[in-house]
C-alpha cells in the first residue's frame, strides 16, 4: 500500500533513474521508492527541478508544501488523470444552482455536526460532564433545515462549534492546555496550535483523496468557489475533523505524548515545534491507517479510505444516481 512521506530536513530532491533521491544539508543521501509513495509532504527548505516534477507527474505523486510553522501553503497537483468532462459539468451545475448547492452544503454541515455529537457522546459515556454541551449542539442543529444559504448554514455551524469547543477543557482537564476560545492566524495557545495544525493536515488529506477521483477540487459547495486554490477539500474536511483531528489531539494529550516543551512562541502566536509536529504526524498517520468494519462493504477499510468513499458518494449524487449522505462515526 502506498504511504505519504514527510520531509522535515532541508536539502535537495531530485530524480535518480527511476526513484527519488533526497540529499540533506550534510550531504547524506536517502532514496524514496516511488512504488510505495502516494504523496510528499515538504516541511523543510527543499530545492527541486522540472525533471523531478515531470517524474512526479508520471508517477501520480502529489507534493504538498508547509511553511516554517507547519501550516499548509500549497501543492504541486499533477495532471488530473481521472478528469471527467461530464462530472465536472455536473459539479459546476450543482454549484451554480442555488437549491442544488444548498442541499450539498447542508449535508456537509450535518455530517460535521453528527460527528461532533459522536465525539461528545463517546466521552459522555465515560463519565465526562458533557450533557449540557450535547443539549446545546442538538438545539442549534435543529435550525439547519431552516437555513436558505450556505452562509447561513456556516453561521449556525459556527455557533455549534462554540458549544462543541466548550467540551475540550472537560475532556482534557489540563490547565496547561486550556481552550479559552478558538483563535487562528496565529493561534494564541497550545490547544489552538494543535487544532490549527491538525485541521491543516485534514485539508491536505482530503485534497490528496480528491486527486484520485473524478472530482475537481476547485469547485466546492459549502465554501465559496472563488479565487482560492481549492474549496471542495474544505467541504469534505468538515465532516472528518471531529473524528480524526480532535480525537488525535485528545489521544496525544491524554497520553502525555505532546507536552508544553513541544511548543514555541513566534510571530505573535504559539506553534508546535518540529519535534511536536513529528509526534502529531506519527499519531495522525496511525489513525488514518486504522481500519474499521464497513457496514455496507462488509469488509475492513482504513480511516483514510473512508474519505475516498465519501467522495465517491458525492460523485454519485452529482450524477443523479443516489443522494449524498455523509459519513458518520458508529461508535
Amino acid at each position: 500500500m502506498k504511504q505519504p512521506i514527510y520531509i522535515f530536513s532541508s536539502g535537495k530532491f531530485e530524480r535518480r533513474q527511476n526513484t527519488l533521491s533526497f540529499e540533506d544539508a550534510e550531504g547524506k543521501r536517502k532514496y524514496v521508492p516511488v512504488e510505495n509513495t502516494s504523496e510528499l509532504h515538504i516541511f523543510g527548505e527543499v530545492d527541486l527541478n522540472k525533471r523531478l516534477l515531470e517524474f512526479l507527474t508520471q508517477q501520480e505523486i502529489l507534493l504538498h508544501f508547509f511553511n516554517h510553522y507547519g501550516y499548509y501553503i500549497g501543492s504541486f497537483y499533477p495532471r488530473e488523470h481521472y478528469n471527467s468532462g461530464c462530472l465536472i459539468l455536473n459539479q459546476a451545475e450543482h454549484y451554480l444552482d442555488p437549491d442544488k448547492r444548498l442541499a450539498l452544503a447542508r449535508q456537509f454541515i450535518k455530517g460535521a455536526v453528527e460527528n461532533m455529537k459522536r465525539v461528545i457522546g463517546y466521552y459522555l459515556r465515560r463519565g465526562a460532564d458533557l450533557q449540557d454541551v450535547l443539549n446545546s449542539i442538538e438545539g442549534s442543529s435543529s435550525l439547519l433545515d431552516q437555513q436558505s444559504s450556505p452562509e447561513a448554514l456556516m453561521a449556525i455551524e459556527g455557533n455549534i462549534r462554540e458549544s462543541y469547543y466548550e467540551a475540550f477543557d472537560v475532556i482534557l482537564g489540563q490547565e496547561e492546555f486550556s481552550f479559552a476560545r478558538r483563535t487562528r492566524r496565529p493561534p494564541q495557545n497550545r490547544l489552538n496550535a494543535m487544532i490549527s495544525f491538525g485541521n491543516s493536515m485534514m485539508y491536505v488529506a482530503a485534497l490528496s483523496e480528491i486527486y484520485r477521483t473524478h472530482l475537481d477540487p476547485r469547485i466546492g459547495f459549502l465554501h465559496t468557489t472563488n479565487f482560492r486554490r481549492f474549496s471542495l477539500n474544505l467541504d469534505v474536511a468538515e465532516i472528518f475533523k471531529p473524528v480524526f483531528v480532535d480525537r488525535t489531539i485528545f489521544s496525544l494529550l491524554n497520553k502525555g505524548q505532546i507536552q508544553e516543551k513541544h511548543f514555541s512562541e513566534s510571530a505573535g502566536g504559539i506553534f508546535l515545534t518540529e519535534p511536536g509536529q513529528k509526534i502529531f504526524i506519527e499519531e495522525w498517520e496511525k489513525r488514518l491507517r486504522t481500519t474499521i468494519d464497513h457496514p455496507k462493504l462488509k469488509r475492513k477499510v482504513s480511516n483514510r479510505r473512508l474519505i475516498r468513499l465519501d467522495l465517491y458518494k458525492i460523485e454519485k449524487h452529482l450524477l443523479g444516481d443516489q443522494p449524498y449522505e455523509p459519513y458518520v462515526a458508529r461508535w
